[in-house]
């Protein structure tokens, strides 16, 4: 290992969020140039685009043959994005939540986490399983359009407007918008090359295992759209981006990333059993944890948001010490499973069931 191994990671986490800036841009500012309705931006190019990085890194690495960073970075991206940005996000100001998220997105977000946990099983994602995901994120996003397309224009959309809204443009503006598109998707092309073999060069040097690189340092990298993108939010008072963000770009890693990595593959995507037996549950208990959290006042608090931060420093030390073989590993495993997340579980489910009475 090299100077040049944490020159070419810091290079590539540079281009990946250089290029998904891009990427966003342009491709808003393109779908408002045509009338697109700001609330379809806001659900779907901005929180897809946002995930441009893990697409680009899952596909490079699936195609290379290297699957626990394909699977790790998807898995370990949605891990980030709940308990790390959302919990910093409502620390920053409590969030609100639109009824639409509890209601459609979030129990849509954990059942694509049960799916794609279903269909890891056999301990990897064939073309036929990819194939199924990728389908699911067709339909959502055709659901998506359709709704928004039916639903006027209220309130909610302002703050995608603002952003992304069309402007008074000149003839040549579709142009420019069009060389942003392609100008990001270079960009992150040419970055997750730079990052995966990187983070492989780095994983071999340091003995880690490529799966625990993937679920922390690529996943960490790759999800900095997505910090940036809500933790400005919640600064700005944006609070329907800093959340609608986070499931949405959740929903596109499981169905899109993880699909397309199954179908480009040149053959089945391999899924360690490590992964089965603690990351997957731990993806589906994050996701599951978000319902009556959201529920309760439709707001995610700042206490709700320290026990989100809190939960994945926890998860963080979990890798550390599995990766070295450290003994207390056991230890923090079996507190993790037996006794923190069952006692916030039965908490979560007691305050939202306190809430659903006051509402009733």
């Amino acid at each position: 290992m090299t100077l040049m191994t944490f020159v070419y990671l810091i290079a590539g986490l540079a281009l990946l969020v250089a290029g998904a800036e891009a990427l966003v841009r342009g491709a808003a500012r393109l779908a408002a140039r045509f009338g697109i309705p700001p609330l379809v931006i806001g659900l779907t190019v901005v929180a897809f685009g946002t995930s441009a990085p893990e697409m680009a890194v899952s596909v490079q690495s699936a195609s290379d043959g290297q699957g626990d960073i394909a699977v790790g970075n998807a898995l370990g991206s949605n891990i980030f994005n709940v308990l790390m940005i959302l919990g910093l996000s409502a620390l920053v100001i409590p969030l609100r939540v639109s009824r639409q998220l509890i209601r459609i997105d979030v129990p849509i977000m954990i059942g694509a986490s049960l799916l794609a946990w279903l269909l890891a099983a056999d301990q990897s994602y064939g073309r036929l399983d990819g194939a199924l995901l990728f389908a699911g994120i067709l339909a959502y996003t055709t659901f998506q359009v359709r709704s928004s397309l039916r639903a006027k224009n209220n309130g909610e959309t302002n703050e995608f407007e603002e952003e992304y809204g069309a402007r008074a443009e000149g003839r040549f503006a579709v142009l420019g918008h069009l060389a942003l598109v392609v100008l990001g998707l270079v960009l992150l092309v040419w970055g997750s090359d730079l990052l995966v073999d990187a983070a492989v060069t780095l994983a071999r040097a340091l003995g880690l295992s490529e799966l625990v690189i993937g679920l922390t340092i690529i996943a960490a990298g790759t999800s900095l759209p997505e910090l940036a993108t809500s933790v400005m939010a919640a600064f700005k008072g944006e609070r329907d981006i800093a959340v609608g963000n986070i499931v949405g770009s959740n929903i596109f890693n499981l169905l899109a990333v993880l699909g397309l990595a199954g179908l480009v593959a040149p053959g089945p995507v391999s899924v360690s059993p490590n992964a089965l037996a603690f990351d997957y549950p731990v993806m589906v208990a994050v996701a599951v944890a978000c319902l009556p959290i959201f529920f309760t006042g439709y707001c995610i608090n700042r206490w709700e948001g320290l026990l989100f931060f809190g939960y994945y420093l926890a998860y963080g030390a979990y890798q550390v010490l599995f990766a070295t073989g450290a003994p207390a590993v056991a230890l923090l495993h079996n507190a993790l499973v037996w006794y923190a997340l069952p006692l916030t579980a039965l908490t979560l489910l007691v305050i939202a069931a306190r809430a659903w009475r006051r509402q009733a």
